[in-house]
């Protein structure tokens, strides 16, 4: 294990020289200790500012595991349990048949309103009674419970009203008082950045053929009714107005400070242990799978996570948990080993190789260190 910050820190350098990366920021922890605090590039072109360990990135659905463990916090606490109904909290959420959704259906991707409505603008999105609104109206797309979807967007707008109404806070909040400030990571880890925090941020860049990727889907793929196509992209990322809006479908986090979330959830980090062990086995295994509704491919989700880590088969690493976002970016901690990785970067790309590259070299050096 002692080479192991030489190996990632190897790796990210040449793919910054090699061109295919911008700038980027590898984290990883092991038995509640940092053994990788990694970064390369450059975090905004046009100044030619390198990036740093404490350069927040934003980063598209490693918001949602952040979320999930602001949920899983105040369940340890009493505040809401998982078979709470959603309606219970957020009465006007029963709409439509939907009144036995549940807290667990939100964070499996099993609660079926994976969808919004056409003609939606990324202003629509910063507008956040608008939008619980739109969701609690919404006609579920399958019975809550019975089928899983990647909910894009919704699932931000849905577990962070389920904060709000349980607590009386903004999920922003809740994450900064419970989660980021004991772990030291407030400056660090956002759901809305305050503007005096902008101008410490990485801008996002799309790497060639990045948008491409929507071309080959058919136009009546289901993708297509998860939310604006403009809020995937590079643009939408830099806004000034993006970045304020506290939606916790995706967040603005520097590695190090979701790879310590993750080790504080796996065990004890420096005094602070955010779940119990009995909690962690429950939130780390498989909730729901089946076919996904959206994209059509096999998925496993435990209670706000993918369960399995990115460039495996499905199942084949039933230990991990975690997620990756558009873009590229990716965080997962394995119960089995004690480790956690998370990997921001700012060019975004079609896949997930750079992640899978560097995933590889870390698991490697932990099944032989």
């Amino acid at each position: 294990m002692n080479d192991i910050q030489q190996q990632v820190q190897e790796a990210i350098d040449g793919l910054v020289e090699s061109g295919a990366e911008r700038g980027l920021q590898v984290a990883v922890y092991r038995q509640g200790h940092p053994v990788v605090d990694a970064t390369a590039g450059v975090a905004d072109p046009a100044t030619e500012r390198l990036v740093a360990s404490d350069t927040p990135f934003f980063s598209f659905s490693i918001g949602k595991g952040v979320a999930a463990t602001v949920v899983h916090v105040l369940a340890e606490r009493g505040v809401l349990g998982y078979d709470t109904p959603i309606a219970e909290l957020w009465p006007e959420f029963g709409a439509h048949g939907k009144e036995t959704a549940t807290v667990r259906h939100a964070l499996s991707q099993s609660v079926g309103v994976p969808g919004l409505p056409a003609g939606l603008t990324p202003e629509d999105l910063y507008d956040w009674d608008k939008m619980c609104a739109i969701i609690a109206d919404a006609e579920p797309w399958w019975e809550p419970g019975t089928r899983i979807g990647y909910h894009a967007l919704t699932f931000g707008y849905v577990v962070g009203e389920i904060v709000r109404r349980a607590t009386g806070k903004p999920i922003s909040r809740v994450l900064r008082e419970e989660v980021a400030s004991p772990l030291g990571v407030a400056g660090e880890l956002f759901f809305g950045v305050p503007e005096s925090e902008l101008g410490r941020l990485a801008r996002l860049e799309e790497a060639e053929g990045n948008q491409g990727m929507f071309a080959a889907i058919p136009e009546d793929s289901p993708i297509f009714k998860l939310g604006p196509p403009e809020c995937t992209t590079a643009a939408y990322g830099n806004r000034a107005d993006t970045l304020a809006a506290a939606v916790p479908s995706y967040g603005t986090v520097t590695a190090r400070a979701v790879a310590r979330l993750y080790a504080a959830l796996l065990g004890e980090v420096d005094g602070v242990r955010l779940i119990s062990p009995e909690r962690l086995r429950e939130v780390s295994a498989v909730a729901m799978t089946g076919v996904d509704q959206v994209f059509g491919f096999p998925t496993s989700w435990g209670l706000g996570y993918s369960i399995d880590r990115i460039g495996t088969e499905p199942q084949e690493t039933p230990t991990v948990f975690g997620g990756g976002g558009v873009g590229g970016s990716y965080a997962y901690a394995d119960t089995a080993t004690g480790t956690t990785f998370v990997l921001t970067k700012n060019r975004l790309a079609p896949s997930f190789d750079t992640a899978e590259q560097v995933t590889g070299i870390v698991a490697n050096a932990v099944a032989h260190g």
